[in-house]
C-alpha cells in the first residue's frame, strides 16, 4: 500500500503524512499493533514502535525503516527528527481518528503546519486489492462455516447469548483473528431490534432468530445476516421473509460500479415500500467494508456519490415490525463495472429448524 499512498501525496496540498491510527497504520505497513506511528513523504517511510512490538515490527513489515522510539522520547519528538531531515513543510495528521486535544497537541509540537487529512486514506482504502478481497472472503468463509456448526445448536431451549457464544466459538476455531464486532443474536420480538444485544431469553417454537455476525482475518471484516425460524412461521413472517429477500435481490441486482448509492438503496427500499412495509426499514441498504466493518461507500438513500469498482458493499435490507418480530439477510458484494460479484456463499432461503 505505500506505492499507493506516495501517489496520492504527489497530488496532495501537504509534503507528509503522519498516522497514528491503528487502521489505517495497518494499512500501510500490513503489522498490527497497539502502539505505533507512520511517517511517509517521498523520500522516507518510517514505521516507529516501542519495546513490546519491535522485534515483530522488523519481521514483519516491508518497505518501511522501522524503528524503536527510544525512551523518554514522544512520537512527537521523533517524528520532528524526520521533518526537519526532510525539510517539509506541511504534515497532514488524521483529524477522524484524533481527538481535538490530541490533534491540537500534535499541531503544538511538530515544526511544520499540521493540516488534516481530510479522508486521503479512507478514500484509498475504499478501492480493494485483489490481496485485500482474498483476506475478506476468507473471513467470509469462517463466518459461513461457523454459521452452519451453529445452526445444530439452534432450538427451543437455547439462550440468545448461548448462540452468539457459540458463533464466536466456531469462528475463533476455524482461524478468525477476532469478532468484526459483537454478534448480534435475537428472537422473538426481541429480533424486531435491529441493532440487539443477546440476551438470557429462550428461544421458542415460532421465533425468528436473527443473525448478525463476522470475523477478522489478516485484519480484513467479514460481515454477514441470516435469520432463520424455529418450528414454524406464520404466513405474515413467511411473507415477510420473502420480501425482505425480494428486496435483498432488487438491490444486489442495480448495484455496479458508477450507479449511486441511494439508487441501489432505492431498488430494495421501493419493493418494500410497495408490500406496505415502508415504515419497518429505517436503515441504509449497506455500507462499506474493509479493514473497519463500517467503512465508504454507503448505499442509503442521502448517497448521492457514484460507487467506485473494486468497493465492497454489503446488501443488507430488513424489516422490523416492534413487539413482533423482525428479518434482515445480508450479502457482501464486490462492485465491479458492469455489476457485483456476491462474496457470500451462504444459502437465504428461508430455512426452519427442528
Amino acid at each position: 500500500m505505500l506505492n499507493s499512498i506516495r501517489s496520492a501525496l504527489c497530488d496532495a496540498p501537504f509534503d507528509a503524512v503522519v498516522l497514528t491510527s491503528e487502521v489505517n497504520r495497518r494499512y500501510a505497513t500490513g503489522f498490527h499493533s497497539t502502539a505505533g506511528a507512520c511517517y511517509l513523504s517521498q523520500k522516507h517511510a518510517y514505521f516507529f514502535t516501542d519495546f513490546r512490538y519491535i522485534e515483530a515490527a522488523r519481521a514483519q513489515i516491508h518497505g518501511f525503516d522501522v524503528r524503536e522510539i527510544e525512551s523518554g522520547k514522544t512520537y512527537t519528538e521523533t517524528i520532528n527528527a524526520c521533518i526537519e531531515a526532510d525539510g517539509v513543510k506541511t504534515v497532514a495528521l488524521e483529524e477522524d481518528s484524533l481527538s481535538y486535544a490530541d490533534f491540537r497537541r500534535w499541531r503544538r509540537g511538530l515544526h511544520a503546519e499540521a493540516v488534516q487529512l481530510e479522508g486521503m486514506l479512507d478514500g484509498l482504502r475504499t478501492i480493494k486489492t485483489p490481496a485485500e478481497v482474498e483476506k475478506i472472503v476468507s473471513a467470509q468463509r469462517i463466518a459461513e462455516a461457523a454459521l452452519i456448526e451453529t445452526l445444530n445448536s439452534i432450538r427451543a431451549g437455547v439462550s440468545e447469548k448461548r448462540i452468539a457464544a457459540e458463533l464466536t466459538y466456531q469462528m475463533l476455531l476455524r482461524g478468525a483473528e477476532n469478532m468484526s464486532f459483537d454478534p448480534i443474536v435475537v428472537s422473538g420480538a426481541n429480533s424486531s431490534k435491529p441493532h440487539g444485544v443477546p440476551t438470557d431469553k429462550l428461544l421458542e417454537a415460532g421465533d425468528f432468530v436473527t443473525m448478525d455476525f463476522g470475523c477478522i482475518y489478516d485484519g480484513y471484516c467479514s460481515d454477514m445476516t441470516r435469520t432463520v425460524a424455529i418450528g414454524h412461521v406464520t404466513e405474515e413472517m413467511a411473507h415477510v421473509y420473502d420480501t425482505v429477500l425480494r428486496a435483498q435481490q432488487a438491490g444486489i441486482a442495480v448495484a455496479k460500479a458508477g450507479v449511486t448509492g441511494s439508487a441501489v438503496d432505492g431498488a430494495a427500499r421501493t419493493l418494500i415500500e410497495r408490500a406496505g412495509y415502508g415504515d419497518a426499514f429505517g436503515h441504509g441498504f449497506g455500507h462499506g467494508v474493509g479493514l473497519h466493518i463500517h467503512e465508504s461507500p454507503n448505499a442509503s438513500p442521502r448517497a448521492s456519490a457514484p460507487l467506485p469498482a473494486g468497493a465492497i458493499l454489503t446488501a443488507e435490507p430488513g424489516i422490523y415490525l416492534p413487539g413482533q418480530f423482525g428479518v434482515r439477510i445480508e450479502d457482501m458484494l464486490l462492485l465491479e463495472e458492469g455489476g457485483c460479484r456476491d462474496l457470500t456463499n451462504a444459502p437465504k432461503e428461508l430455512l426452519i429448524l427442528p
